[in-house]
């Protein structure tokens, strides 16, 4: 069973990290580029898939994290499962906390009548992506290593 969780746990943090990183290096700046209005309709439609799946996928990881730092014996790899679930669940907290009300607040907006003084969230938006990539980057090779040394 530990070894099928450990699968898991590689799989979804490999997922995660995954993502993220390509959300920072190509849909980023692609965003950056576009003009407010075009900005905000396609902010909406990559947010269509992302939304609910990302989650579900993220909070699954730290859950079997944590499973696996229950089931793995003292002085084994279970510090890394704990290290592991504990950076997944701050990409969590990034992503609820920082990513997620901005996203809220862009896909309000109607692209037809984006306002003057608009204050364009890309910049803080990309900011708080690179720390929760960082995270997820960090939380599968932390992963790994436990499951290597497992």
């Amino acid at each position: 069973m530990r070894e099928l969780l450990g699968a898991v746990a590689v799989l979804g943090s490999g997922l995660t990290a995954g993502v993220l990183f390509c959300v920072a290096l190509s849909v980023v700046p692609a965003l950056r580029a576009l003009p407010p209005d075009r900005y905000v309709q396609t902010h909406e439609l990559l947010g269509r898939n992302y939304d609910p799946t990302m989650p579900l996928i993220v909070l699954t990881t730290a859950l079997v994290d944590v499973l696996l730092a229950i089931m793995t014996p003292a002085g084994g790899p279970r510090s890394l499962f704990v290290a592991a679930a504990v950076l997944t669940v701050g990409v969590s907290l990034v992503s609820h906390l920082c990513n997620v009300p901005i996203n809220r607040r862009v896909k309000v907006l109607d692209p037809a009548a984006i306002p003057a003084d608009w204050a364009d969230p890309r910049p803080v938006w990309r900011r708080w992506h690179l720390l929760r990539t960082v995270l997820a980057v960090v939380a599968l090779a932390v992963n790994a290593a436990a499951v290597a040394v497992a």
